[in-house]
């Protein structure tokens, strides 16, 4: 297996990208490789400072990077050989099992859409989060940003998506699929969600148990979460922010410590005919080292293949 990692994409990189895959390199398991991609010289730098020999680590040079601010489509466009053009090059190719960037979110869903592309029949490829729960286990909420105004037959099909995805990376028989809204009853809601409520409850092969509230994102009444990539994101990083707050005030506490960014350390996109995973901007060490756990958890699930086939 080789999981591809953008040296360069990041607010702290390649110094912090380069330190979390050497702490993973000790911690995957040994079929598992990992190909760095970047300016070749820099990321040989910390490799010395760390006198780290990577004998599980692959390094394919990449001149250009493309920044945080620059727009999506041109920068892939007139910068072919960035490190995030070249992993979406290698992915396509099948060089390389899956890949994951903190760098420019635009740029990794774009690259997506144009290298391995959308699978037949997908309207709009969401990106899903790994939402804690307090019973320690996860739920994944769809969409979290890349679609923040979402048609009803686009949130139908997040519902199906997300519970073949919970369904092989959980291993869960029968996922538990949820529409986030402003009450539990059925004709609750904006226009939007009064209309997606219905289509996920005709989907027989989901299963549907209705609206959740904002108050029950963490309590495990749902294994996917449907909403809109608005509502999603900032539901999402409202949940990021506990544990920055219970740190300044003093105080730890499990589950709040599981609400820290660092602990997951990526999202993935889902929809999308190959297995990419876009981490925060600000990643730290930590953040890369658990993203690539999880990498190597979902080309493991085979998910997408799944999805596939459940909708061809």
């Amino acid at each position: 297996m080789k999981i591809a990692v953008d040296a360069m994409g990041g607010d702290l990189a390649p110094q912090a990208i380069v330190e979390g895959v050497i702490q993973a390199a000790s911690e995957l398991p040994s079929e598992a490789r990992i190909v760095l991609i970047g300016r070749e010289s820099a990321i040989w730098d910390i490799f010395n400072q760390h006198n780290f020999t990577p004998d599980n680590v692959d390094v394919v040079h990449a001149e250009d990077v493309i920044e945080m601010g620059e727009h999506p489509t041109k920068a892939l466009s007139q910068k072919p050989n960035s490190s995030i053009g070249i992993g979406f090059k290698l992915l396509k190719e099948k060089e390389v099992d899956i890949f994951c960037s903190a760098g420019n979110t635009g740029a990794m869903h774009v690259g997506a859409l144009f290298s391995i592309k959308a699978i037949e029949g997908i309207i709009r490829p969401a990106i899903a989060g790994f939402v804690p729960q307090v019973d320690g286990s996860y739920s994944i909420m769809l969409d979290i940003g890349a679609n923040a105004d979402c048609k009803p037959e686009v949130l139908a099909q997040f519902g199906e998506i997300g519970s073949i995805f919970a369904q092989y990376t959980f291993q869960i028989d029968k996922p538990r699929v949820a529409l986030m809204n402003i009450g539990e009853e059925e004709q609750k809601g904006s226009l939007t969600t009064q209309a997606t409520y219905p289509l996920l409850k005709q989907n027989k092969r989901i299963n549907f148990i209705g609206n959740i509230e904002g108050k029950d994102l963490f309590t495990n009444k749902a294994d996917v979460i449907v909403t809109d990539g608005f509502t999603g994101n900032v539901l999402f990083k409202l949940g990021e922010s506990f544990y920055e707050i219970s740190k300044q005030r003093g105080f730890s506490d499990e589950f709040v410590d599981q609400t820290n960014y660092e602990s997951i350390g990526g999202s993935s996109i889902i929809g999308v005919n190959g297995n990419v995973m876009i981490a925060h901007g600000i990643s730290s060490p930590i953040a890369i080292k658990n993203m690539l756990g999880w990498a190597y958890k979902q080309v493991k699930s085979k998910a997408y293949l799944h999805i596939a086939q459940a909708l061809n």
